[in-house]
């Protein structure tokens, strides 16, 4: 069983940053490609950044190119997702999820693992 633990989020100011964390546990297979998404009030879980575990390739929503960078630390089990310059329309919970592909999927649906959330709020 996969198990997705997220962490980092909190408050922040415009322009300001902020890290989240997720912790891997489970079955290795899974760790093929580990994604970002975000889900603001009232709108669709959006994709935001995934990275490939082999050889960590990235690749980023338009929305967040430039500010946002992910990452993976091997020996610990854990991806990053680096936030700065942070404006108010990034204000959302923000899930970690992961599933076995060689490709990088940015669609919702292809990932089957998922964290509970982690809640990011950005004053304007």
């Amino acid at each position: 069983q996969v198990q997705l633990v997220e962490s980092g989020g909190g408050l922040v100011q415009a322009g300001g940053s902020l890290r989240l964390s997720c912790a891997l546990s489970g079955r290795t297979f899974s760790r093929y490609i580990m994604g970002w998404f975000r889900q603001a009030p009232g709108k669709e879980r959006e994709f935001v950044a995934a990275i490939r575990w082999s050889d960590g390739i990235t690749y980023y929503a338009d929305s967040v190119k430039g500010r946002f960078t992910i990452s993976r630390d091997n020996d610990k089990n854990m991806v990053y997702l680096q936030m700065d310059s942070l404006k108010f329309e990034d204000t959302a919970v923000y899930y970690c999820a992961s599933d076995s592909r060689v490709s990088i999927p940015t669609m919702e649906y292809e990932y089957g693992y998922w964290g509970q959330g982690t809640q990011v709020t950005v004053s304007s």
